[in-house]
């Protein structure tokens, strides 16, 4: 069973201190999804842990919305982000 990749988003900006990437979507994402962000220097798959809009935690967000999540690992901005499906 090959797994897809469905881009879901893009980074648009990172909080080192807090490792914390701020994510423009381009479609839904839930918490725990896995997600595999991508650059030319950055390949990071993780699973969602929690999000948030506007530091109110959400278990769902939407296309054209805008969440913070911890991430793991230095993400870069314009780094593309994807769903594992």
């Amino acid at each position: 069973m090959s797994e897809e990749l469905q881009e879901v988003g893009r980074v648009s900006h990172f909080f080192t201190k807090i490792s914390v990437a701020v994510i423009e979507l381009t479609a839904t994402i839930s918490v725990g999804d896995r997600i595999l962000i991508k650059g030319p220097t950055t390949n990071l798959e993780q699973t969602v842990d929690s999000m948030e809009i506007e530091h109110e935690k959400v278990q769902r967000a939407e296309a054209g919305q805008s969440i913070g999540m911890k991430v793991k690992d230095r993400v870069r901005e314009t780094d593309i982000v994807y769903k594992i499906v």
